[in-house]
């Protein structure tokens, strides 16, 4: 992280990921469940659904479907998420490829089309 200046006040600038700029060791994992459950949660909103339809739908209690969309989502898989997205109707697709010879490392990251 780097630290500018805006309007005489030093600002730190964010590494784009929340959870690492807090220091979490989990921080990218953290970062991808948050999008998939903002994800959900915008498409429970389009769709009219009330979180206990949702719920239903998604194969989950209430309360934890509330627990989920409130941000608290620490026990629930990746992949529990990827399915409720498909129970949403919307199709996912995991595509591996190879990294830019700039990064040694490969990065994980969503698209949302």
């Amino acid at each position: 992280m780097s630290n500018i200046k805006v309007k005489g006040v030093e600002v730190e600038m964010g590494t784009g990921n929340v959870y690492a700029d807090l220091g979490y060791a989990d921080a990218d994992e953290m970062l991808i469940k948050a999008q998939l459950v903002s994800k959900i949660a915008e498409i429970i909103k389009r769709k009219g659904l009330t979180q206990t339809q949702a719920a239903q739908l998604l194969g989950m209690p209430q309360p934890k479907l509330s627990n989920l969309l409130s941000g608290r989502f620490r026990g629930v898989s990746e992949r529990r998420l990827m399915d409720c997205l498909t129970k949403l109707g919307r199709d996912v697709q995991i595509v591996v490829k190879a990294t830019p010879r700039s990064r040694k490392d490969g990065r994980l990251s969503i698209v949302f089309a």
